[in-house]
């Protein structure tokens, strides 16, 4: 496939990275040259403005199959999506940071309004990120939490402390509850798929999917955090604040919201129905120690830079027991995060991508989410009419992976070695990104 993607921000750096293996890959920003980190990958750089229609021709854009505008101007990507639609009907994709737009564009992308000039995908980061938020924050302790079957299959992400009932222990010998599967563990930043004599060790985050039920025994009986979450602090009024507080107040949550921006503050108050809205600086210990910030069940740091993030966070860790949530733009910041102490890092451009590789993946299989910054993926496979009844021991794939979930139809199964695979199943798979094409060719038709 030829894309063509529009701006050197952080979600284009994710984009080519992520595209340029396996599609022609070309990025357009308004730059003589492109920033260094892009050096490394394999892909085409024109310079100029993605809303230049004279350039978009001259670069023959109608032979591009998809194009992704992703600059740091909203207004841009919008004018560069209209302007290549009127020069082929070509996939369109459109990042947007402000509300507004995006209720704009999602309002009259709706068919009775629909023109021929029309984005076809509206990404707004922010909204994806207030999910996985608000997801991880339902989960007391979780680093990650994914739904899946509509809410009948999860997957949570723990880290193993020195309290761990399975610290020390085998694989094969923790004492999960039945439909429980350990997928993944991440070891010094490196995702890998344990085998069953893999022995668990102090601080790996443990990748774990099962049904509804069985993951929330796993929750109370080996992590023993059935904890209900009843205050939460989050510091950022923006749209991911705003948003995010909106979801926990439906939850029954007690918020409290910290904005500087005194016209921001009016704002909040007069739309948030419960939250208690505080005008003042997320950093001012004093106001973090008269507001007694530190007594909450979990703080979520989601201002617009990261170093505000992470100096909340860290005057904040010295003061409350709860759990931090920390947002980054950036992601070579999140492991620094990490190291410092945050128990989450979170970043609108991981939220965003999944939904981006979504629209570059065969019809035969799908990104449902994306694990340890897109190291690992959960992905869905159908599986063709026709195949051979096999048993999930006798497979033999192109490289490792996990058989996590079997849906038959309305039915939901937790495989082990002698599940059979019918023609028609429905797999979810767990797979380092590198093997997802290999995967693939294992049920290729």
């Amino acid at each position: 496939m030829k894309i063509l993607i529009y701006g050197t921000t952080e979600a284009g750096y994710m984009a080519a990275l992520h595209l340029s293996p396996t599609h022609d890959v070309t990025v357009l920003a308004e730059k003589d040259q492109l920033p260094e980190r892009f050096g490394g990958l394999d892909i085409g750089f024109i310079s100029g403005s993605g809303t230049d229609i004279v350039l978009l021709q001259q670069t023959k854009a109608e032979r591009v199959d998809l194009f992704i505008a992703c600059s740091e101007i909203d207004e841009a990507n919008i004018v560069a999506c209209w302007t290549i639609k009127r020069i082929a009907d070509i996939e369109t994709i459109c990042f947007v940071r402000k509300i507004e737009l995006y209720r704009n564009l999602e309002y009259f992308g709706q068919s009775r309004f629909r023109t021929a000039y029309d984005i076809d995908t509206i990404v707004w980061p922010e909204r994806l990120l207030t999910q996985d938020i608000f997801r991880v924050v339902s989960v007391p302790e979780a680093l990650d939490v994914e739904y899946f079957a509509k809410g009948q299959v999860k997957l949570f992400e723990y880290r193993i402390k020195e309290d761990s009932i399975i610290l020390d222990k085998r694989v094969m010998d923790c004492e999960f509850p039945k439909n429980v599967l350990i997928v993944g563990i991440t070891r010094e930043n490196e995702l890998f798929i344990p085998q069953g004599s893999t022995v668990i060790e102090l601080n790996d985050k443990v990748v774990i999917m099962g049904t509804d039920h069985a993951l929330d025994l796993l929750a109370a009986r080996i992590f023993r955090k059935n904890i209900s979450i009843r205050k939460a602090v989050v510091i950022g009024g923006g749209s991911v604040g705003f948003l995010l507080s909106e979801q926990l107040e439906s939850a029954g949550i007690q918020v409290t919201i910290i904005e500087r921006d005194e016209q921001r503050c009016t704002y909040l108050a007069d739309n948030l129905k419960k939250s208690l809205v505080l005008c003042g600086d997320g950093t001012d210990l004093n106001l973090l120690e008269d507001e007694a910030v530190g007594a909450a069940d979990v703080t979520i740091c989601v201002t617009d830079n990261d170093e505000k993030n992470l100096l909340c966070s860290l005057l904040i860790k010295h003061m409350s027991t709860g759990r931090i949530i920390t947002r980054v733009s950036n992601s070579q910041t999140a492991m620094l995060f990490e190291r410092a102490g945050v128990d989450v890092v979170v970043s609108t451009h991981n939220a965003a991508l999944k939904d981006l590789l979504n629209h570059v993946q065969s019809q035969d299989i799908d990104i449902l989410a994306l694990i340890e910054d897109g190291q690992g993926e959960v992905v869905r496979i159908n599986v063709p009419e026709g195949y051979q009844e096999t048993k999930v021991a006798d497979i033999t794939f192109k490289a490792r992976a996990v058989i996590a979930v079997v849906q038959r139809g309305r039915q939901i199964v937790i495989p082990n070695g002698d599940t059979i695979i019918h023609g028609g199943d429905l797999l979810k798979l767990f797979t380092l990104t590198a093997d997802v094409e290999a995967i693939q060719a294992t049920f290729a038709k």
